[in-house]
């Protein structure tokens, strides 16, 4: 998507979500407008929206709004001036609903717990004798091979499979991916809200943590208008700024400078330039002493330098692993 077809996007959202609780139909319930996708030609839009209550109100609702479409496309055209007036598609999105299914899941389904533990203190891998009654939570995980634990996808009783990537395989029992979301932690705000969470100083600080690093710093064309009015609530929730940035980006293990200094010696300029390519083979890993996981970033390194418009790294994976290698690419618009 365009910067340009998204903020037109954003700005038909932010009039309609004006607009449509000012309408007098009586059928109308609590709405929320979600997401809005437009067709760059600007003949149609598809406008995503909750609505509080059961079935038979969402029904009445939609039909209303589908009624009030002439009202709402003249509202549009006299605020933001477009050179056409999209014809308006009322469509229910599920994605609130399915956040408030996997909590429910997770209330009934996961074991009782008397305390919280901060980020740091958690494992990457905990082992339980009762799997089997547990529910298994991936969160950012595009597919099946990104947990860590193989065996716990097929062992938990459900899996609630929480993402943004355009790619997900929707491996879960329920899943909920946005792909337009700048993130998985926009994603998992969304829900929280609709489920009237409280956002503590630790949930603030965790979701702005995420919405940092994959927004590149807020640098990335996928920093949306949301994602940066999000991190802007999440620091006002108590989201400390100073602190994630020394945690994520002045805090780097000497193993991951060493094997970014790998890349780096690895690195290639083809076609004039425009094209940066580097590897990183077990050796690399093993020489570093690093880990699979500090591969993490090292691409954008890559991405920096002058000229490139497209950057791959291709990297060797441990061994058992499903595939030999895997190749990440990132693209400047030339």
């Amino acid at each position: 998507m365009s910067g340009r077809m998204r903020r037109v996007n954003e700005a038909v959202k932010q009039v309609l979500s004006e607009a449509i609780p000012s309408l007098k139909d009586p059928r109308i319930g609590f709405v929320t407008v979600t997401t809005v996708e437009t067709t760059t030609d600007l003949d149609h839009a598809k406008v995503w929206v909750s609505v509080f209550g059961g079935e038979n109100q969402r029904k009445k609702t939609l039909e209303a709004l589908d009624g009030a479409a002439g009202v709402l496309q003249g509202r549009i055209g006299k605020e933001l001036g477009l050179r056409r007036t999209p014809r308006l598609e009322f469509v229910y999105d599920r994605a609130v609903e399915q956040g408030v299914r996997m909590t429910r899941l997770i209330d009934e389904l996961a074991p009782p717990t008397e305390t919280t533990m901060p980020s740091s203190d958690i494992d990457a891998v905990v082992e339980a004798d009762d799997v089997s009654d547990r529910v298994l939570v991936a969160v950012d995980c595009a597919q099946e091979s990104r947990i860590v634990e193989p065996t716990l996808l097929g062992s938990s009783t459900t899996t609630l499979n929480i993402d943004h990537h355009h790619d997900n395989t929707r491996f879960g029992d329920v899943d909920l991916v946005v792909e337009d979301a700048s993130s998985t932690a926009e994603v998992l705000a969304d829900v929280f809200d609709g489920l009237g969470v409280t956002r503590t100083p630790e949930i603030a600080e965790a979701l702005y943590t995420a919405v940092v690093t994959d927004t590149g710093r807020f640098q990335y064309s996928n920093t949306s208008p949301k994602a940066l009015r999000l991190a802007a609530d999440l620091v006002e929730d108590g989201a400390d700024v100073g602190k994630v940035f020394v945690e994520v980006y002045e805090s780097t293990p000497f193993p991951k400078l060493r094997l970014l200094a790998r890349a780096l010696e690895h690195a290639t300029e083809l076609a004039g330039g425009r094209v940066v390519v580097s590897e990183l083979r077990r050796e690399d890993f093993e020489a570093a002493g690093a880990d699979e996981p500090y591969s993490e970033g090292v691409i954008d390194h890559l991405r920096a330098v002058d000229g490139a418009e497209l950057v791959a790294l291709v990297r060797e994976l441990p061994e058992g692993a499903p595939a030999r290698r895997k190749g990440s690419l990132r693209s400047h618009e030339p």
